[in-house]
């Protein structure tokens, strides 16, 4: 018993010790469970006399029911028999409104179907024009498209400005009055000569585009960019205006100010509105900036210009044809009083005949009255004139 079990630090424990100490602890477990049970036992007593209080309580709760259920049972039946008779009522008004609803749903249901009708029709209708509208527009993003492809080919782009400018210059101008690719005599065809009368010296006119340089400055972001963008459209439109300036200017052959033709309404005002000084370089350069509107504008006036040179050239031949004129005007007036003359015997004539006809007529009265009277003053017998008489009126009449 005295043999060392384990050590608990640096205390030995012995078998003995560790026995004793079991059976503490059981002996205390024991004592708990003891506890325990009793106070379970307890518990359960006072909860045996709260649940003998509760029946008794839930008797006469019960007794009190079954006494309320009886007179519930009576006011039920009362109202089972108000509620027949009110659910008689109840179910004939339903039924007549039932039938009332129904005869309007119907109704608003062919409006609806006959306004669904129509709406659908107009919604094809609409569809259809949605439809075409797209095919329009398919065509016209191709067009688009296509029109894109030719701006950003340098070639396609300067015939499609050269083809807008001899657009302008050939439905304002007569032929004689310009010519396309005109060769001077250094060799450098201009893309349009327009000839002035009175001066043999044309008027020169070239398409240019900066389409590159102008989407440059559209599209650039930031003060850098802008400014080089800038500086790279000013070269190109001084570029252009000194070739114009260096091929087309030629003293005694051409007109001493030439046109440049911008074929964008929009590229036009992106120029004069951020880049006047290039514009103000190019007229001391004599050579003016024009827009579409500003050169039809230019060819109005060439044309007003043509026509009364024209005019002037054709002012004898003129002269002549309205002498011509006055002449024949003289001898339709002469006919036309010739013409008169005989409107007014004629008149006369009529009036005469008039006349005749009222003696006529009132000689006629006077037979038809017996109202005669004889040519030797009445020893004539009255019988032998009247016949003769009446025989003269009827081949009268």
């Amino acid at each position: 018993m005295s043999e060392i079990l384990f050590f608990l630090g640096t205390r030995p424990v012995t078998i003995a010790e560790a026995s004793l100490a079991l059976a503490l602890a059981v002996l205390g477990l024991l004592m708990v469970v003891a506890i325990a049970l009793w106070r379970s036992g307890r518990r359960r007593a006072l909860e045996a006399g709260e649940q003998a209080n509760r029946a008794d309580a839930l008797e006469e709760r019960v007794a009190e029911l079954v006494r309320a259920q009886s007179e519930t049972s009576g006011r039920m039946q009362t109202l089972a028999e108000i509620l027949g008779g009110r659910q008689a009522e109840l179910a004939r008004v339903v039924t007549e409104r039932l039938d009332s609803v129904s005869h309007r749903l119907g109704e608003g249901m062919n409006n609806a179907a006959r306004t669904t009708h129509e709406s659908l029709s107009q919604l094809h209708e609409r569809l259809a024009v949605v439809d075409a509208a797209q095919a329009r527009l398919a065509e016209l993003s191709s067009h688009m498209v296509t029109l894109k492809d030719v701006l950003a080919n340098k070639q396609a782009r300067g015939a499609f400005g050269q083809g807008r400018m001899e657009a302008i210059v050939a439905d304002g101008l007569p032929k004689d009055s310009y010519a396309f690719q005109f060769t001077l005599s250094n060799g450098r065809r201009p893309d349009c000569a327009i000839f002035l009368p009175g001066d043999e010296r044309p008027l020169l006119i070239d398409a240019k585009f900066p389409l590159e340089s102008i989407t440059a400055f559209r599209e650039a972001k930031g003060d850098e960019a802008r400014k080089a963008a800038m500086q790279r459209l000013r070269q190109d439109i001084g570029k252009h205006v000194s070739d114009i300036e260096d091929r087309y200017f030629i003293p005694g052959e051409t007109q001493d100010m030439a046109l440049m033709f911008v074929p964008s309404e929009s590229v036009y005002a992106e120029l004069h509105e951020h880049f006047d000084d290039v514009v103000q370089k190019a007229f001391r350069a004599r050579v003016l900036l024009v827009s579409p509107s500003l050169l039809m504008m230019a060819i109005q006036v060439m044309q007003a210009i043509v026509k009364d040179a024209r005019m002037h050239e054709q002012a004898e031949l003129i002269r002549t044809e309205v002498g011509r004129l006055m002449e024949d005007v003289t001898r339709l007036r002469d006919r036309a009083l010739n013409l008169q003359k005989h409107f007014a015997q004629a008149s006369d004539d009529v009036g005469q005949v008039l006349l005749s006809a009222d003696k006529v007529a009132k000689r006629g009265a006077k037979i038809e009255a017996l109202e005669l009277e004889e040519a030797d003053g009445g020893h004539e017998e009255r019988t032998p004139v009247q016949v003769p008489l009446r025989l003269k009126l009827g081949a009268a009449e």
